[in-house]
């Protein structure tokens, strides 16, 4: 059993190279979609390159349901893995750090430094089943207090694949006038029946887990991360490709033996690794947060429905898919850029790894994001 203080960070841990800022609400708490509130939220960001005079040459980097402000850089103190974008965020890379300033915040309802269920309340005890419910929405909203706080009106481009990719879109839609150039990967206008499916399973593994209890666990000896491990499993499952899975490992033993039954097959030890290993580094609440809130992703909720939201959107956008995603597939992508006025057509990045593909496919996917900001 992992650890529980593993699962997600907190104050006195090593920060890394994590900078804070606690903000407030344009009407000081920030009142949710939702209906809840927080009186305040403290957010994990990082930042590379230098600010230009003007404060016009800054990139928002927008990370997925499982990553943090680490886009790039090695695994070091505070830092449990490599950046998530290393290949893609740098000097002379797509998003040059010679020419731009660019900012990475961890998600609102995170778990590496920004406000999230394992945070302390107000009452000084974690949120744990406390922790209201969110939307891309109000992520978003967070960043725009955040882009306040570093003075810089308008990012000259926003950048994001997934969720990442859903924060994107919302930015564009509810403030153009802070975006420049939004580039959006593998991701769609509203999440799907399909998606839905998959986060509810993933949601209802955790709170099966006879380690939850009820969402307040942080007390406790034992954290729900077995239940962790199999929504890590099944979001494994949908975010690479058969392909890959049979090219990889077919019907291979973990080890070798002739009796039917004596050992795992390689793939079940492969998606027990991944589950493993995310359980060092994220807290089980912060999954169910977040995969909620990207279940609530509709850019046309009160605003007329996808079609005249995506209309209205006056910003130039780069639209980006991964032939092979069946999570996100490419129909969702070619809908917006047949409704987005300004989009450029469509590109699409060829990967045996689906979804994953925005990741791993750096030339790929670095070509796009450059040829984007260079607009």
């Amino acid at each position: 059993m992992t650890p529980l203080s593993s699962g997600f960070w907190s104050p006195g841990d090593e920060p890394g190279h994590r900078k804070f800022v606690t903000l407030t609400g344009q009407h000081q708490p920030f009142v949710l979609e939702g209906g809840g509130q927080l009186e305040s939220v403290t957010v994990a960001y990082e930042t590379w390159g230098t600010l230009d005079e003007t404060r016009s040459n800054a990139v928002l980097v927008l990370h997925a349901l499982t990553g943090d402000s680490h886009a790039t850089g090695e695994a070091d103190k505070g830092h449990l893995t490599p950046g998530w974008w290393r290949g893609v965020i740098g000097p002379g890379l797509a998003i040059d750090t010679d020419r731009f300033f660019v900012v990475c915040p961890n998600v609102l309802g995170a778990c590496q430094g920004t406000t999230g269920p394992s945070s302390r309340a107000p009452d000084g005890d974690h949120y744990g089943s406390r922790f209201p419910v969110i939307t891309i929405r109000d992520q978003v909203e967070v960043e725009v207090a955040l882009a306040d706080y570093l003075d810089i009106e308008t990012w000259a481009g926003i950048v994001g694949g997934s969720m990442g990719g859903m924060r994107v879109l919302e930015w564009a839609v509810a403030h153009p006038a802070r975006t420049g150039h939004a580039v959006v990967l593998a991701v769609g206008a509203a999440a799907t029946a399909d998606q839905i499916a998959l986060s509810s399973l993933q949601v209802r593994a955790i709170r099966l887990d006879p380690d939850f209890a009820g969402g307040d666990y942080y007390a406790n000896a034992r954290a729900p991360y077995e239940g962790l491990a199999i929504a890590r499993g099944l979001g494994q499952f949908t975010y690479r490709t058969g392909l890959e899975f049979e090219t990889r490992f077919g019907r291979a033993l973990q080890v070798e033996s002739e009796t039917v039954g004596s050992s795992d097959y390689a793939i079940e030890s492969y998606l027990g690794y991944q589950g493993a290993k995310l359980g060092a580094r994220f807290d089980p609440n912060s999954y169910i947060v977040l995969s909620e809130a990207m279940n609530h992703h509709d850019v046309g909720r009160g605003r007329g429905g996808v079609e005249l939201a995506l209309k209205s959107v006056p910003v130039p956008v780069t639209v980006a898919g991964i032939i092979s995603d069946r999570l996100y597939p490419l129909a969702l992508q070619e809908q917006l850029v047949s409704l987005l006025p300004n989009a450029s057509p469509l590109a699409t990045i060829s990967s045996d790894f689906g979804h994953d593909g925005f990741l791993l496919e750096v030339e790929q996917v670095g070509a796009v994001i450059a040829s984007a900001l260079r607009q």
